[in-house]
């Protein structure tokens, strides 16, 4: 059983590499043997996340890239290729939100900033399937590899305040399951494409949405845990047991499926 989990010496590209979700992920890769490159922005951010898996002894690079710029994420493909000679695993773990795209309890949806709302549409959107399309190629070509890309409970049901990102990340899950019909019918059923949907994680992104200034529930944190029916928020590292689960041979006939990792959140009405 020990064997359909393995995932040493497989190449990963995580992207978002520099922020919690996506260094976290990567660890975890690193710790299950994948040599891995942190994709982001940020090259301080990268190299921080890098320096902590080094001290382990592991694999690791880093690749200063935006994710909505083609030319660099080809150079960024180049780089693994030089490095390893492959590429295995792509985990898309780059998005966000912006607060012009993110409504405040006394704003409307005719309030909100369509320039922020673009962007978020863009980088959550289009900075999942512009990595599938450059690091994806070297898996047709192979005829091998596990694409990973994050959605959202803004999927399941309108969570409010947050249109821009519920529609990009809707798309995220509709462009996951093109990908898997589109590898496996054309490049072989070695190349699956899934997406987890995480439930609600404190991050630092979202922080001062889920916590008052003093560590307590806000009112809409209180309203997140009444639909859960774990009845609390997850840990980051809650998601990395599917994430190699959904890498490994273990899963070798799925593809094009959306795993809610939520406490139930999903699953749940209210009643």
């Amino acid at each position: 059983m020990g064997k359909m989990f393995d995932i040493s010496g497989k190449v990963a590209v995580v992207t978002g590499g520099g922020g919690t979700l996506g260094a976290s992920i990567a660890g975890c890769l690193v710790k299950a043997g994948a040599r891995v490159a942190l994709l982001g922005r940020n090259p301080e951010n990268l190299e921080q996340e890098a320096e902590k898996i080094r001290k382990k002894g592991n694999e690791v690079i880093i690749l200063p890239a935006d994710v909505l710029d083609m030319e660099q994420l080809k150079a960024a493909r180049q780089k693994v290729l030089d490095t390893w000679g492959q590429i295995d695993i792509l985990v898309n773990a780059a998005g966000g939100n912006l607060p012009g795209a993110t409504l405040t309890n006394e704003q409307t949806i005719f309030d909100m900033k369509t320039e922020d709302y673009q962007k978020v549409t863009d980088l959550n959107l289009n900075g999942t399937v512009f990595p599938c399309l450059v690091f994806g190629e070297p898996m047709a070509q192979n005829g091998s590899g596990s694409i990973v890309n994050i959605s959202s409970m803004s999927t399941f049901s309108a969570i409010t305040r947050v249109p821009g990102y519920s529609v990009a990340k809707a798309g995220v899950e509709v462009f996951t399951k093109w990908l898997a019909m589109e590898m496996a019918l054309k490049f072989g059923e070695n190349i699956r494409v899934n997406c987890i949907a995480p439930g609600f994680f404190i991050s630092k992104q979202n922080k001062g949405v889920l916590l008052n200034p003093d560590g307590t529930y806000t009112e809409r944190s209180q309203k997140v845990i009444a639909r859960t029916p774990m009845k609390r928020f997850g840990k980051i590292k809650e998601l990395n047991g599917t994430v190699i689960w959904l890498c490994s041979d273990a899963a070798s006939f799925v593809t094009g499926t959306i795993i809610p990792v939520d406490g139930g959140f999903s699953s749940f009405s209210g009643v």
